[in-house]
């Protein structure tokens, strides 16, 4: 069945998911059969059994004494001597930039906070980072590594990042002395107009801000078990990097662009067990935006997010908006979503300016206690359809989605020139919805035993 500009309140929405119940073809070959291949591809790294603590290279846990140079020096010893853990003890470590090296492990103990300076000079010089999508040179993550193989952030510990609304956040308000807004628009004409990454220099007396954690080109990375807080920007970040585990960790951060977990241009992506409270998308899979997305034209695939918890956060699990050089193969199972500031579930959002394909997306086992959309597909995302890259989203499949309470069950707005298609729902209940369904430009969806049941 054709699908096209289709909306309506919840007596339409009822109708409609009647009638696409019955628009079911044949039995697809099940995707989930890829799954334990997949899995068996993506290994956590091992470390040596030696460790090096950073109180024994000079660091005070006082909250007071700066430790940056212990924590170099505990991370170059760490690396020199073959590899191993670097141990924050309990206490309370004032630091700024963190760069890790290959076969180390920062393992944060419980007890144990790193607080991050609040002065960008501490993160100085500019490193090879990627911002909004667009490579630069530019302040450097909190937490950064480049080219490595090998590195984890590990324990059960705290990374506190101190930004807040006098610090780092501020500089994404619009006429504010520092806003982002000058140096975002210039960094996007400098990627549109070809100007070398070298060239694109930013960092002092400028206000883009870091990232939390960021490997970048690495190979075997671990995050696990920390907890995260008061985030710059993006939490964890990783960039063009292979074989990624992210579990157990829970990122308790309400700013401005706050993601939870954004791997961008990586393959072979493990996300378990993790709890995201965010003040923008819990889980956010990219690829580069625009001109400089193309340029580097690296896929995020084969991405697993399993048994996690979404609360507040622009999306549950999004896929977008800088997904200029696409997303395909990407596995969710067996997570939990729920806030009344959860704006939607289930999430892909770009336009033709982006351009992109974002193809092969399965869902199953997802409860949704309340958000704003259950099901959020948005090809006119922010400038629409006003570019010359036509993006294309298909073959997205969900089955046992539970949700209790939602604005809309579906709210999908395809292209005229690239409808949605290919949107299957099965087995699945859809309660407690106030607006009932927006379609438009949809082609070939299917729906098997999907009920939708309007607000009492």
């Amino acid at each position: 069945m054709r699908v096209r500009s289709t909306a309506g309140g919840t007596a339409l929405a009822v109708g409609l998911l009647a009638a696409l119940a019955r628009a079911e073809g044949p039995v697809a070959p099940d995707p989930w059969e890829r799954l334990p291949g997949i899995l068996a591809g993506v290994r956590a790294p091992d470390f040596p059994h030696r460790d090096f603590p950073v109180t024994a290279f000079g660091a005070v846990g006082d909250g007071a004494t700066d430790a940056t140079a212990a924590f170099r020096s505990a991370i170059d010893a760490c690396h020199r001597g073959g590899g191993g853990r670097v141990v924050v003890p309990p206490g309370v470590f004032l630091t700024g930039a963190i760069h890790l090296r290959s076969n180390v492990d920062l393992h944060v103990s419980e007890g144990a906070t790193i607080r991050f300076r609040r002065d960008p000079a501490a993160y100085l010089p500019v490193v090879l980072t990627r911002w909004e999508g667009v490579e630069l040179m530019n302040y450097s993550p909190l937490v950064y590594a480049y080219g490595e193989t090998n590195v984890a952030v590990t324990g059960r510990g705290t990374l506190d990042g101190q930004a807040d609304a006098e610090h780092w956040w501020p500089w994404k308000r619009i006429g504010h002395p520092q806003s982002q807004k000058p140096d975002r628009d210039r960094l996007f004409a400098e990627a549109e107009a070809g100007v070398p990454v070298a060239e694109r220099v930013y960092g002092a007396g400028h206000y883009l801000r870091p990232q939390f954690i960021e490997p970048y080109r690495c190979t075997n990375v671990l995050v696990e078990g920390v907890t995260i807080t008061n985030a710059p920007m993006w939490v964890i970040h990783p960039v063009l990097s292979r074989n990624v585990v992210v579990r157990g960790v829970r990122v308790v951060s309400a700013g401005p662009n706050n993601d939870g977990c954004d791997p961008e241009s990586s393959t072979d992506v493990l996300i378990e067990d993790a709890l995201f409270d965010t003040g923008d998308d819990c889980i956010a899979i990219k690829s580069g935006r625009n001109a400089d997305g193309r340029r580097l034209a690296a896929p995020s695939e084969r991405v697993v997010v399993r048994g996690c918890r979404m609360r507040a956060g622009h999306g549950g699990v999004t896929i977008g908006s800088e997904v200029s050089g696409s997303v395909r193969d990407v596995f969710v199972e067996r997570c939990e979503m729920t806030s009344p500031d959860l704006e939607r579930g289930i999430r892909v959002k770009t336009n033709a300016v982006r351009g992109g394909t974002i193809e092969n997306v399965f869902v199953r086992d997802v409860e949704i206690g309340e958000a704003g959309s259950a099901i959020d597909v948005d090809m006119l995302y922010e400038e629409g359809a006003a570019g010359a890259f036509t993006p294309v989203v298909r073959n997205v499949v969900i089955d046992r989605l539970t949700v209790r309470k939602a604005a809309y069950a579906f709210f999908i707005r395809g292209l005229e020139a690239s409808p949605v298609r290919g949107l299957t729902v099965r087995d699945s209940a859809f309660r407690g919805v106030a607006k009932g369904s927006r379609l438009e430009h949809v082609e070939d969806i299917v729906l098997r035993n999907v009920t939708l049941e309007p607000v009492q």
